[in-house]
């Protein structure tokens, strides 16, 4: 639905915002940019539907490419293109009824079609009895509420979301992504969410883009680079939901990699998808019993509604058992990571 190519965009002489991103979006999937500030991911956007001209390069909509077009061309094209703002971006004067219906009295709609169009919209959001209100009467959610179904009121094929939910208190921002799930399905639409909070990325994109300094860093589903980020960035903010400490009794220790005298070889385990709800753990002790085993760190969470476990063990025992155990916990659906043989410390004599 979107593809990107060579992308680039120079503001002056020496802010080069964008420097040759190359970018597919297919159909129907949502999917997530995620940048620090000044990463260039709110330009990316905005070349999207060519709020911002690129440079050089193509942006590709639908088969089309809109660097292209001539302004009448653009305009039109731009109609399968709707755009949810971080400040909403409402008329303070107009009812919440008549912000959903601007754009389609701007295209020269009459009153019943407007009618049509917008009383499905505002059921579609969950505002159908605030038709009359206006934008100082409502909280946050209402206002981004608004501001999904006018940029729904054209029909669009693609929907841009530019940090869409940081302005929204977390329970709010859960509810708004909930939303634009549920209409990513509904509707059938390609969505593109522009964030720098990764708990967005986990909770609804099927795909990310990492973007730094201009350039994309990494990218790939939002289940593979959560479970196996390559790049510090990408790291850096996965950090902030799933933290690589060690737990408090091994942090700070030093990591050997043979066996010291009264060490635990520690082990980090991903698990996935229905392996998160499999006994793998208690299956490994049944089998090798002349180990021991200690459960340090362990969550079940979701990514994308998909069943997501971490886990950190300690074992102890013969090598040979141990090995054993690990080639056991290899042949599972699961990920390991072997962090090294860490001696246990007193916490309470620090």
């Amino acid at each position: 639905m979107i593809k990107l190519r060579g992308l680039t965009k120079t503001y002056g002489e020496y802010v080069h915002a964008l420097k040759g991103i190359n970018l597919t979006i297919e159909e129907g999937e949502v999917y997530g940019v995620i940048g620090k500030s000044g990463a260039g991911k709110s330009t990316l956007i905005r070349c999207i539907n060519m709020l911002e001209k690129p440079t050089s390069g193509e942006v590709i909509v639908d088969g089309k490419d809109l660097t292209k077009m001539s302004d009448a061309e653009l305009r039109a094209a731009r109609k399968n293109i709707g755009m949810i703002f971080q400040h909403f971006n409402l008329l303070s004067s107009a009812t919440v009824y008549e912000n959903i219906a601007f754009p389609l009295r701007l295209s020269g709609s009459d009153d019943e079609f407007i009618e049509k169009k917008v009383r499905p919209l505002l059921s579609l959001v969950g505002l159908s009895d605030m038709a009359e209100r206006y934008p100082s009467q409502l909280s946050g959610g209402q206002k981004q509420r608004v501001g999904i179904a006018r940029a729904l009121a054209s029909d669009p094929k693609v929907l841009l979301c530019d940090e869409a939910t940081s302005a929204l208190d977390p329970q709010t921002t859960k509810s708004i992504l909930e939303l634009i799930g549920d209409i990513n399905k509904k509707l059938k639409l390609t969505v593109v969410v522009i964030t720098h909070e990764m708990q967005v990325i986990k909770d609804i994109c099927d795909k990310v883009a990492v973007i730094e300094n201009g350039v994309i860093a990494e990218h790939g589903s939002v289940v593979e680079i959560f479970t196996n980020p390559q790049k510090e960035i990408t790291k850096e903010f996965i950090s902030v939901l799933l933290s690589n400490e060690l737990p408090t009794a091994f942090r700070g220790g030093k990591i050997f990699s043979d066996p010291v005298e009264g060490s635990y070889l520690l082990l980090r385990l991903i698990f996935l998808g229905e392996s998160a709800d499999d006994p793998v753990i208690a299956g490994m002790i049944r089998s090798f019993p002349k180990i021991e085993c200690t459960m340090l760190f362990g969550n079940l969470d979701q990514i994308n509604r998909i069943p997501f476990g971490r886990m950190i063990i300690g074992i102890t025992g013969d090598k040979d058992e141990m090995q054993k155990a690990m080639d056991y916990l290899a042949e599972h659906d699961l990920k390991m990571e072997v962090i090294g043989y860490v001696r246990r410390i007193d916490v309470a004599s620090r």
